[in-house]
């Protein structure tokens, strides 16, 4: 079995895994009594499921020649076309829509962007578990091919430090990158990751449906943050059921987005060590300052609200607002979007209106390395923060020597000087993106918000960031392909594109 993937090119493995994931939605759909959705995805996985063979059988080769720029170029295509793929049974469900709106619907979900272009209404309940799956398995597909391919490349935000050899990770030196081929990182990594990764959405949904959520809710809600796509088929936690037991349960599990560790090193890795070595992780520290920092900013800003109006002996009304910011920052720092049911609480009990602008500058900052969130990822702010740190130092002591050892160093120089690069070309990125944008007739805002959005794999931000909530559905072909475009971007990392097309890293 193992020899036959290995002949197999990238593209018709992921079509196979597309072939057997309509079995979800299939099943699904058979148990409830939706036999119409049940046929559609049962046929369309059989005839994925042939493609994929008559495209095997063609392209299958003993002897395949490997390289990491090989599988990013398939997998920067594979975003391209794959949507198309999974288009072919929504777009026979959905129906009343063009087919430009099915495609971009596929593309967030496949980047974990999770834009809602339909009203969660007009979807059956088995086109929403589909949805879910996509970015679910769009999610695992990150994991796989951050640990596999682009840690040994040092790209993806492990430019930033040469501590690569984490626990249920490769060392990136050349000796161990010549000893493994691209394709036998891929089905390690695979065989590590892929059985945490169900085990961790199995004991999500299994606790969300024990906090009162319906099981389908539950389900996808539990994709949908380990995806950290924010997919939802009640428009988003507040339908769900699950109520506060539920956030909390989502917020525990919001750490998988934050860094690599909670995960990397398999099941295996669950125990006193792993809480050691996520005590002193640098992404978690940023985190958990961000968590700490800006809900007591907003809090102290509804207090002063509270003041105005004599509210103060609103105990409750209080809680619930340090509790919905809490959430909700955490969540669009992991670029997930979901949005607590106290944020909206939080407005009532103080009387203003919530900033968007805090949540735009979450989602840039982004999560964790090698996770599913998109961003600018932590590690980079972290090492920006240290350099900043160390040069304030420098002008108050010139000639301080300081310490952190060598990896500290590296993350204060080289890291940081790395990291400065990504985020002015990320810049660059969004102010492209906001061009085209209101080329096609939309305001400053609305090409402001889209863009992070799309570049950060955010989607919900646009329903929640803007004076007024942006309709995905309602903007134009031209806007819709153009996001499409930038969410890929936002998946990729601009560095990783530079690589892929820089000739040195052919030759290399």
């Amino acid at each position: 079995m193992a020899r036959l993937l290995h002949s197999l090119p990238f593209f018709v493995l992921l079509l196979a895994v597309a072939a057997a994931a309509t079995l979800i939605p299939a099943v699904h759909g058979a148990v409830v009594g939706d036999f119409r959705s049940s046929r559609v995805f049962f046929y369309s996985g059989i005839l994925i499921a042939i493609a994929a063979a008559l495209i095997g059988l063609a392209t299958r080769s003993a002897a395949r020649a490997e390289s990491e720029r090989r599988i990013l170029v398939a997998l920067l295509l594979s975003y391209l076309w794959m949507p198309a793929v999974l288009t072919v049974p929504m777009a026979e469900l959905v129906g009343t829509t063009r087919w430009i709106n099915v495609y971009f619907d596929m593309v967030s979900a496949m980047t974990t962007t999770g834009a809602p272009v339909f009203e969660p209404a007009r979807l059956a309940d088995t086109v929403h578990l589909w949805r879910a799956t996509v970015a679910w398995l769009g999610g695992l597909l990150i994991w796989i091919t951050a640990l596999a391919v682009l840690q040994p490349l040092t790209l993806g935000g492990f430019e930033v430090s040469s501590e690569a050899n984490m626990p249920g990770g490769i060392d990136a030196g050349p000796g161990q990158m010549r000893a493994k081929t691209p394709g036998d990182r891929l089905m390690q990594q695979a065989g590590i990751l892929t059985p945490v990764y169900v085990t961790l959405t199995l004991v999500l949904a299994i606790g969300l449906a024990l906090s009162g959520a319906r099981p389908l809710h539950a389900v996808i809600h539990a994709m949908s943050t380990l995806s950290t796509s924010g997919i939802s088929a009640t428009g988003g936690l507040e339908g769900s059921g699950a109520g506060a037991a539920g956030e909390v349960l989502i917020f525990v599990f919001f750490v998988f987005a934050l860094t690599r560790r909670s995960f990397a090193a398999g099941l295996g890795g669950f125990g006193l060590e792993t809480a050691r070595r996520l005590g002193r992780d640098r992404e978690l520290r940023i985190a958990l300052a961000a968590v700490v920092v800006l809900p007591t900013l907003l809090f102290a800003r509804h207090w002063v609200g509270a003041l105005e109006v004599d509210d103060l002996a609103n105990a409750g009304g209080a809680l619930a607002a340090l509790w919905g910011s809490v959430f909700t920052v955490l969540s669009f720092l992991t670029t997930t979007g979901f949005v607590s049911e106290s944020w909206a609480e939080a407005r009532s009990w103080s009387g203003l209106q919530t900033p968007g602008l805090i949540l735009v500058a979450l989602v840039t900052m982004g999560g964790g390395v090698a996770t599913t969130a998109g961003g600018l990822k932590l590690l980079r702010v972290y090492a920006l923060y240290k350099h900043g740190a160390r040069e304030i130092d420098r002008l108050i002591h010139p000639h301080a020597v300081a310490g952190a050892g060598r990896l500290g160093r590296r993350i204060r120089r080289e890291g940081a000087y790395i990291a400065w690069v990504f985020f002015m070309l990320f810049v660059l990125s969004l102010a492209g993106v906001m061009v085209a944008l209101a080329a096609t007739g939309l305001s400053f805002e609305a090409s402001l918000v889209l863009g992070l959005s799309a570049l950060s794999t955010t989607g919900p931000l646009a329903t929640v960031a803007a004076t007024q909530p942006i309709s995905y559905l309602a903007l134009s072909d031209a806007a819709k392909l153009i996001l499409s475009a930038a969410m890929i971007l936002g998946r990729m990392e601009t560095l990783v594109l530079i690589a892929v097309f820089n000739p040195a890293f052919w030759r290399g």
